[in-house]
Parts: structure tokens; C-alpha cells; sequence
């Protein structure tokens, strides 16, 4: 019985492969183990996930690189509007 299932999750997996590639990626990346214990105490205890966590820690990647770029920062907030000398090419100008 257990052999059997193993062949019809075997033929799932295979029929599914594609779809599954086309709907997530996985990351084969690593931590080393003191911290990846840490964070997963952290998680655990306050109940989020490792998706909330790449989630939030994009976020504020993004958040912290619109400080230093203006045009990110802009695209961020959906102001698309342009002081006078914003937007101009300086080339053109000189």
C-alpha cells in the first residue's frame, strides 16, 4: 500500500513539475546555524512565517533604499509629477 502511494505522489510530482516552477522559486541559499536557530525562535514564538519575514525584510531593503534614491522614492509613493528641474537631461542644459 505505502510503495503505491509512493508511485502515485511520484507521478503527481512529475505531472506538476512545470507548474509548480512556473509558480514559485525556491532559494537554495544558507545560514549559518546559530542565526537561522535565532530566527527561527523568533518566528516560531511570535507566530510569522519565513514568507512574512523575506516579505518584510524586502520592504524595508526597499524602504531604506528610496532614501538614497530619489527616482525609487518617487516610483514608491506613485508621484510621478516633476519640479522644473527635475527630469531635465543635463547634457541638454550645458
Amino acid at each position: 500500500m505505502e510503495n503505491n502511494r509512493k508511485v502515485k505522489d511520484k507521478r503527481y510530482e512529475d505531472k506538476h513539475k512545470a507548474e509548480r516552477k512556473a509558480k514559485c522559486m525556491v532559494w537554495g541559499t544558507s545560514v549559518p546555524r546559530e542565526k537561522a536557530e535565532e530566527i527561527n525562535e523568533f518566528l516560531k514564538r511570535y507566530g510569522y512565517t519565513k514568507v512574512q519575514l523575506i516579505e518584510a525584510g524586502y520592504k524595508a531593503l526597499i524602504e531604506q533604499a528610496a532614501e538614497h534614491n530619489t527616482d525609487l522614492a518617487k516610483t514608491m509613493d506613485g508621484y510621478d509629477d516633476f519640479f522644473g528641474f527635475e527630469g531635465i537631461d543635463k547634457k541638454k542644459t550645458e
